[in-house]
């Protein structure tokens, strides 16, 4: 049996180097006979690679060769991905991909395709890189009734936010210093807006839920409005700012999903997971609490969580895993400011006292927070938990002050 990789950047040739490193054992756990990397595919060269004999710039070359029965997928993005991807599962072809995007936007249909062939398609390596979370979710776990699944997932914005708290850096030096060590990409969009957290809780909740969450149906908000002031209120408070991105179970037909900045108090096990370490929290309603944690990146964890896969595909040759979920339903998910939370503000006003009085009139009970060399007229206070849009209809009667921050807080 022979296997071909699409893509031969970071993880791609991270795949190369553990099934080639580790071929002996791995054939064994395929219970397979045989399992061979034949083809790499990259449109690049590579001049005295170690693999360079086996790498071709021709995709049909995978396609139509018979005996290739499991395709790895490291290229990323959505063109051409999903169109080889498609192709090799329609060809009867598992495949196994790392690629969020492809998986959080075309997952129903090319798991719908795989079932109509009799193959798989696995993306264990899609959520955490190396930490096992899709396999739990599906099996260890699946007694469990998922109550809510949330957590920080995505490492470049948690250094950027650990380095915001520990070390008093503002948001563009954290994140010039996350592009000097390689955390963050040149363009490092997707990740400080948000983009790929919300991929990752869409899969999750798909895959939890049953039925395909697209990114679009889930609010997003990245890190980029955080102030270094709102930094020193968390600490004040008690804890600390992480992106959160959060799916929960409102009764048979609605969940909740959200990705945004929020205030996360230390008794949660999400407040101290720092730097470029990602959690994931599990709520089942007979385990409890479960947390997965580790590094969500990486050359050879992702490749490690890939392979198992390729290893999973193996023994599964022309048979089919249970394993998947149905299409997208329309208003499944439900608004955002439907959804209950407390709110963090920070404000400017003319008259502190007075900007704080009518603030307990609008809001009800509230908690003034301060901190050290606060500017005069800088307001912050924190609301009760209510329907969200009703707390920002009170906001904004609130004339006398200017709204410089809003960030929820994590709902326990």
């Amino acid at each position: 049996m022979n296997v071909a990789i699409m893509g031969y950047g970071v993880v791609g040739s991270g795949v190369a180097e553990v099934l080639l490193k580790n071929h002996d054992s791995i054939e064994k756990k395929s219970t397979r006979g045989s399992l061979d990397l034949k083809y790499i595919l990259d449109i690049r060269d590579f001049h005295g690679d170690a693999n360079e004999d086996i790498i071709i710039k021709d995709f049909n070359t995978i396609l139509n060769d018979e005996t290739i029965k499991i395709v790895v997928e490291t290229m990323g993005g959505l063109n051409p991905a999903f169109d080889y991807v498609k192709s090799c599962l329609e060809a009867g072809k598992s495949v196994v991909s790392s690629n969020k995007e492809l998986v959080a936007a075309k997952g129903y249909e090319l798991l719908s395709i795989a079932e109509e062939k009799n193959v798989n398609f696995l993306f264990e390596a899609s959520v955490g890189g190396g930490i096992p979370i899709i396999r739990p979710l599906s099996q260890c776990l699946a007694a469990n009734e998922i109550v809510e699944i949330s957590g920080i997932l995505n490492g470049t914005t948690n250094f950027i936010l650990t380095k915001m708290f520990n070390d008093g850096l503002g948001f563009e030096e954290a994140l010039r210093l996350a592009q000097e060590n390689g955390y963050a990409e040149k363009d490092p969009t997707a990740d400080i807006e948000g983009f790929d957290a919300c991929r990752k809780i869409c899969i999750l909740a798909s895959l939890v839920y049953g039925k395909h969450v697209y990114p679009e149906s889930v609010y997003t908000e990245g890190i980029t409005k955080i102030d270094y002031a709102d930094v020193e209120y968390a600490r004040a408070w008690g804890g600390a700012i992480k992106l959160i991105a959060v799916a929960k179970k409102l009764g048979e037909n609605k969940i909740s999903a959200i990705v945004s900045p929020a205030f996360v108090p230390c008794s949660s096990q999400l407040a101290s997971v720092d730097d470029v370490f990602n959690a994931i929290l599990v709520k089942g309603d007979a385990i409890g609490d479960v947390v997965f944690y580790g590094k969500g990146a990486g050359k050879l964890p992702t490749a490690s969580a890939v392979v198992a896969d390729v290893i999973d595909c193996a023994r599964h040759t022309s048979k089919k895993r249970f394993f998947g979920w149905g299409a997208a339903v329309p208003d499944y998910v439900i608004d955002h400011l439907d959804a209950e939370a407390a709110l963090y503000i920070r404000a400017l006003t003319e008259n502190d006292e007075e900007a704080i009085a009518a603030a307990k009139k609008v809001f009800g009970e509230i908690e003034v927070l301060s901190r050290q060399g606060a500017p005069h007229g800088e307001i912050a206070f924190i609301t009760s938990a209510a329907v969200e849009r009703e707390l920002r209809t009170k906001l904004e009667t609130l004339h006398m002050i200017d709204t410089k921050s809003v960030i929820r807080i994590l709902n326990e």
